[in-house]
């Protein structure tokens, strides 16, 4: 492949997306269930797949944000940078005048 860049935003991107839905899936599943998704098995697989992604945003977030807020913020920090990846994408394909999308 002759543009590296290109691939590493891709998958960046990629990994942006998947936690999204990951993080959108667990919020869905917690408003079907109520109190007892804790017991629910595919919960349980959605909470340990988004935990990397809270315990990252608990490092960047300010102490004021409380545990129960943490998913929407990184719900929001996640879409903001899946966009963003998505404009530089745009920029580098521009750059060197590639079709990309």
């Amino acid at each position: 492949m002759s543009h590296p860049e290109l691939l590493i935003l891709g998958l960046l991107r990629a990994l942006a997306e998947i936690s999204l839905l990951f993080l959108l899936g667990q919020g869905l599943l917690a408003l079907l269930a109520g109190q007892r998704r804790h017991s629910n098995t595919i919960y349980q697989l959605f909470v340990i797949v988004t935990r990397p992604v809270l315990k990252l945003v608990r490092m960047i977030a300010p102490p004021q944000i409380i545990d129960k807020h943490l998913p929407f913020v990184a719900f929001f920090l996640l879409f903001w940078l899946w966009i963003g990846l998505a404009f530089l994408k745009k920029i580098y394909c521009d750059a060197n005048l590639l079709q990309c999308f």
